[in-house]
């Protein structure tokens, strides 16, 4: 047999090789022919010499090269036509079968849906449980989380230690700065939770969804922001977020976006730094200001019901003294009335009871009283100091 360069026979056969060009190489070969003349070998014998042949060869390369020597394409063609199953059609089916069943059998969870897709165009929307579609690349399944709450931040982050803090970067400052109705400038920062409602529309009808949310979600917020004055931006957050919930959903529907807000989260509402010591002065003086109008209407409210209540006592005493004063008359004028009517009917004697009625009742009051005698005709009258004062009794009678 014959390879490369040389020429190599078996040791039983030829015992010495000898390269192509060697100068024995003819006479090697005709004593060869006259040993196969002598000896005739059977071709399993042969199969062997060639076998033999070959791995000897083989390990000489090896030698040669200094590593084993790769497998010619023939030999590897050879292996390749050689090579059989394990198992046999059976395990192919079988395989198949395996491979079939877990493409066509899915599974989805309680809170989400599955979009089924025929070769790129929706088909149709499952509910949770186990399902069945075509085989991969007829069909295939997009699940979607339908009662997962999803939050969006605006102007805030999270540190490493899960704190909500002021965003830094430049795109989470620019989304809360905004500027007030009275040209103010705030930070307001303010969380949007979401969920998806539509999976179709979620899927097929916005090519960015959270993209859609975020760029809407500012315009509403600045918007809001934008109809009231700082202070009422402070105060009145939940009015600010309500209002501003109803736009962004009514912005989302007309979009298709298939998402449904839940509820907007106003956080505290800041002012830039550089403003901030200004700003604090303001909120001082509006205190302050405050602070005055409440002690006022404090003393205001104090004072003006002791007033109105001084005037009703006043107003109801003048009324009660007023009618006790007319009562007084009407019952003065009745009695003189009645007097009247008895002097008519004698006069002398009603002018002698009511002139003895009057002294009566008046010289009680007089207390030590001096009468003195019209008759005397003394130049000057004594007074006698020690007498007994006289009843006036005695003098009446």
């Amino acid at each position: 047999m014959r390879q490369g360069s040389g020429v190599w026979l078996p040791a039983s056969v030829l015992p010495l090789t000898y390269p192509a060009g060697s100068s024995n190489f003819r006479s090697n070969i005709n004593n060869f022919r006259d040993v196969l003349k002598k000896r005739p070998i059977n071709p399993k014998e042969t199969a062997k010499i060639m076998s033999w042949d070959w791995e000897k060869l083989k390990e000489q390369q090896e030698r040669r090269t200094g590593g084993p020597v790769p497998p010619q394409m023939d030999e590897l063609l050879q292996r390749l036509k050689n090579f059989r199953f394990p198992g046999g059609p059976l395990v192919l089916l079988l395989a198949v079968a395996i491979i079939l069943g877990t493409s066509m059998f899915y599974t989805v969870a309680v809170e989400e849906v599955g979009v089924v897709q025929r070769f790129g165009k929706y088909v149709r929307t499952t509910q949770p449980g186990l399902n069945f579609k075509l085989p991969a690349g007829i069909e295939t399944v997009t699940k979607v989380k339908v009662r997962r709450v999803y939050a969006e931040e605006f102007g805030l982050g999270t540190d490493e230690r899960g704190r909500v803090r002021f965003g830094s970067g430049d795109e989470s400052a620019s989304a809360s700065l905004m500027l007030t109705g009275d040209l103010n400038v705030a930070l307001v920062p303010w969380i949007v939770q979401y969920r998806i409602n539509d999976p179709y529309n979620y899927l097929f009808k916005v090519d960015d969804v959270r993209r859609l949310l975020q760029d809407m979600s500012e315009a509403a917020m600045r918007l809001v922001v934008g109809d009231r004055s700082i202070n009422e931006v402070i105060s009145k957050r939940e009015e600010i977020a309500v209002e501003a919930r109803e736009l962004l959903q009514e912005e989302l529907n007309d979009a298709e976006s298939g998402i449904s807000i839940v509820t907007i989260e106003m956080k505290r509402t800041n002012v830039p730094g550089p403003v901030q010591p200004s700003f604090n002065e303001v909120n001082q003086a509006g205190q302050e200001k405050e602070r005055m109008i409440y002690e006022a209407r404090e003393d205001y409210n104090k004072a003006i019901p002791a007033a109105r209540g001084e005037a009703e006592r006043v107003i109801r005493g003048a009324e009660g003294y007023a009618f006790e004063v007319v009562n007084r008359a009407k019952g003065d004028t009745a009695r003189f009335r009645a007097i009247y009517e008895e002097y008519v009917k004698a006069k002398d004697v009603t002018r002698r009871r009511i002139y003895l009625e009057t002294l009566k009742s008046l010289l009680p009051r007089l207390g030590q009283k001096y009468i003195l005698d019209a008759d005397q005709k003394n130049v000057l009258p004594l007074l006698n100091l020690g007498a007994k004062p006289v009843p006036v009794e005695e003098l009446t009678k």
